[in-house]
């Protein structure tokens, strides 16, 4: 007979788990003494808020459910900030928690948390295991829900005594997975997708609102055929970047409250809106009634719970991004004329290209197009969160969909270095570079160490102004410069390091940017670049063309 333990592994390597992303404490030792033997691969964090976003980065680069691993109580509190980011950004990641013995549940036990009813709110699903035969299912199970219809998290709590019992029999998957009430809808209503079709083809001035649902769905091929055979224009949200590649004519780039001015008066001008895996979130809308104000919309999504939810559509379609685009292909017969409509976008487009002051100062936009540039796009962009993730994804050029991972929806600030160490191990072959502020990067600094300890080549590039600057920027625009908290101590970053056993320089000056940047590149393990760039730099534009100024920054102030 083997442990609840062992037929936990067994379950994860049938569901082709080749990594965790863990830290060990009591209640996992049985699960840990298995790890020991099996083929998996378990990558030892500092923090297991990292070991969420590490699981998160694997995901998002690869397609696959990200796996991570806590102890009961602390341990699995702090995967909570993970799992949520990972939920806000419909990411499949599987977390096992350890968890007290079943008999001491709702005892207040040495590291007891109620750790299922902490994460309701922040999971698809969740599961608290009381007995180790139904092991093998749970697992299966949580992969499924976690990466079918809208992909998200999954937690599994794992009391002690269910991974040290013994199990009779198992060791094979349980067959297909079959839930009550769950089954996510792929195939697009066809009298809806014909109505599409109609408004297509009667449009004017066709604009795609692209998201994170097309990466998900892995549908950049459908929609960049789409947009051809049709001539629309696209934009995308922060999510979506990479959807279609940013330097392709038919690309506006990002639009919303730090997006192009182009890309945002082409949403006020537009008279068809073709929202595809998108929200219609805040930070994109401002005002909600003031956003794409002349269009008829067509909204098509895996989950019906967000259409219609913030925003009015005419042609709802409920469906997988890639089955619906590919339908819409199929049954296309009419195509509208956008030449002038395109002549109008590419007049935006060199009246109002993205700028800043290029002089001799060192500027954080100069040195992302330098590392663009470098690149070309083929490598794995990771991002904090603040004035940082904004000028990387306004002066990176993506090329290619899952190589921009960042934090969308909540916002988690820490999330880059851990993510970006998730993504070398989802895909060894490409340069993983972390995009970083000085403030963001003390939240996860700790994986210093891991990184030292793997020898795992993420290139850390810190845009440091010794502020937790966005929120500095709002203070100077709207605070009068009382900067209330918000300047940061100068840290020597190379130093510390140095300290874990990791290479780094110093950057304080423009001339020295490529050739700094070239080094870390062509370094073979990790490595930091602090550049030391303009204090009070800000990132702009600021405003949807949609909507006015003051109601705009009465709803992000709110």
């Amino acid at each position: 007979m083997k442990t609840g333990a062992r037929t936990l592994i067994e379950a994860l390597q049938r569901e082709g788990v080749d990594t965790i992303f863990g830290y060990p404490g009591g209640s996992v030792l049985p699960i840990y003494d298995e790890l020991y033997d099996s083929s998996i691969r378990h990558i030892l964090v500092r923090h297991e808020q990292a070991a969420a976003h590490a699981a998160d980065g694997y995901a998002r680069a690869s397609g696959r459910v990200g796996v991570c691993l806590a102890t009961s109580g602390p341990g699995a509190c702090n995967l909570v900030t993970g799992i949520a980011t990972a939920y806000m950004d419909s990411v499949p990641v599987v977390a096992l928690t350890g968890q007290v013995p079943t008999g001491m549940l709702g005892n207040d036990a040495f590291q007891e948390s109620d750790i299922t009813g902490i994460t309701m709110p922040v999971t698809k699903h969740n599961y608290l295991v009381k007995d180790a035969s139904d092991l093998d299912r749970t697992v299966q199970e949580a992969f499924y829900i976690a990466r079918t219809g809208r992909p998200g998290p999954v937690l599994v709590d794992l009391p002690k005594d269910v991974t040290t019992s013994h199990v009779k029999g198992g060791g094979t998957a349980p067959g297909k997975v079959s839930l009550r009430g769950y089954q996510p809808t792929y195939e697009g209503h066809v009298r809806q997708i014909d109505k599409a079709l109609d408004l297509i083809a009667r449009a004017e001035r066709p604009l795609v609102y692209a998201g994170g649902g097309v990466v998900h769905s892995g549908a950049s091929a459908e929609l960049l055929e789409f947009a051809e055979a049709t001539a629309i224009p696209v934009t995308t949200t922060l999510m979506g970047l990479g959807a279609v590649p940013g330097d392709h004519p038919l690309c506006l780039g990002m639009l919303g409250m730090h997006g192009t001015q182009t890309a945002n008066y082409a949403v006020t001008e537009c008279d068809l809106l073709l929202a595809i895996g998108v929200r219609f979130d805040d930070r994109v809308t401002g005002k909600i009634e003031t956003f794409a104000p002349n269009a008829a919309i067509i909204h098509i999504d895996i989950d019906p719970a967000e259409i219609g939810k913030n925003k009015s559509v005419d042609v709802p379609i409920v469906g997988d991004v890639k089955a619906v685009l590919q339908a819409l292909l199929r049954r296309m017969q009419k195509r509208g004329d956008t030449a002038n409509w395109m002549a109008r976008l590419n007049a935006w487009k060199a009246q109002y290209p993205l700028r800043y002051r290029d002089d001799n100062r060192l500027r954080p936009q100069y040195i992302i197009r330098e590392l663009s540039d470098l690149l070309k796009g083929e490598g794995i962009i990771a991002s904090e969160v603040g004035q940082n993730q904004m000028w990387a994804a306004l002066y990176y050029c993506f090329r290619k969909p899952r190589t921009w991972l960042t934090s969308g929806g909540l916002g988690t600030m820490g999330y880059g270095f851990p993510a970006a160490i998730g993504a070398h191990f989802a895909r060894p072959d490409l340069p993983v570079v972390d995009i970083a502020g000085d403030g963001s990067f003390q939240m996860n600094i700790q994986e210093l160490g891991t990184v030292a300890h793997y020898q795992i080549p993420v290139k850390v590039v810190i845009l440091n102004n010794m502020y937790l600057g966005m929120v500095r920027q709002w203070q100077e625009l709207f605070y009068d410069r009382r900067y209330a908290y918000t300047e940061l101590p100068p840290v020597d970053f190379v130093k510390i390091a140095n300290a874990y056993g990791v290479e780094g320089i110093r950057v304080e000056e423009k001339e020295d940017v490529r050739e700094a940047l070239e080094t870390a590149l062509a370094t073979g393990g990790p490595f930091v670049l602090d550049f030391r760039i303009e204090r009070e730099e800000n990132v702009f534009p600021m405003v949807p063309a949609g909507a006015a100024i003051n109601e705009m920054i009465g709803v992000h102030q709110e």
